[in-house]
């Protein structure tokens, strides 16, 4: 499948009605800063360049975020810690994500996510995430210059880790574990990718001071290090 019939496929799923529904209710309640808004409401697809070396996997869409704006970490505080980040290290055109239609566009990087529809507490069950992996493992086949996966939180990483595995690739370490700035090597036959780890950019993680932004920045600037020169 080509990435643009992945996420058409994507936002006609119905795998999880109790997700489709929540994600329809939240859309029609609002939340008072956003009344004004019409919520996307639907899942929510994958993001960015279809010619990325890059592949950014989060954890699910906030429910006055991406449900509302329709587009992976647009429109809530994590956004605003990503999308700055992405900006300096030159993945994207702009630091702001205010809406699909504000002009931003991504360069070399994708962005997806575990899950793609809004969870209640922002914390997808394990049928969930199960129901929603055919499509990170079919974004990963579309995307065949991929060099590097970032995983923004532990869901994140154990979702491609899954699919790595799944792909057959061995990993190095064998035994990959979760921590801010770790590095897994993942091979099969000639081809070889890069799984960097890091904190998801949630407010409690950067509120806390659990990550802050020189480290988030020293992710994509070691990001930038292990791409090779575009050729031609």
């Amino acid at each position: 499948m080509t990435l643009e019939e992945i996420q058409a496929a994507v936002v006609r799923c119905t795998r999880c009605p109790e997700l489709r529904a929540y994600s329809a209710q939240i859309a029609r309640e609002r939340k008072r800063a956003h009344r004004d808004c019409v919520y996307w409401g639907k899942p929510v697809p994958a993001f960015g360049d279809p010619r990325a070396r890059v592949l950014i996997v989060g954890l699910a869409p906030g429910a006055h975020g991406s449900n509302r704006t329709g587009r992976p970490f647009t429109g809530d505080a994590s956004g605003g810690f990503l999308y700055p980040a992405l900006y300096r290290a030159g993945f994207a055109s702009q630091p702001e994500a205010v809406d699909r239609n504000d002009g931003l566009t991504l360069r070399d990087c994708l962005i997806t996510a575990a899950a793609r529809c809004a969870p209640p507490q922002n914390k997808p069950t394990p049928a969930e995430l199960r129901n929603c992996f055919p499509y990170l493992v079919e974004e990963f086949d579309a995307l065949p210059r991929l060099r590097v996966m970032i995983a923004l939180g532990s869901v994140a990483f154990d979702a491609i880790v899954k699919m790595l595995r799944e792909r057959g690739f061995a990993l190095d370490p064998t035994r990959p574990v979760f921590a801010h700035g770790a590095e897994v090597i993942a091979t099969k036959g000639r081809r070889s990718l890069t799984v960097i780890v890091s904190y998801h950019p949630s407010r409690q993680n950067t509120n806390t001071g659990k990550l802050t932004v020189p480290m988030f920045d020293a992710i994509f600037r070691r990001t930038n290090d292990l791409l090779p020169p575009p050729q031609g």
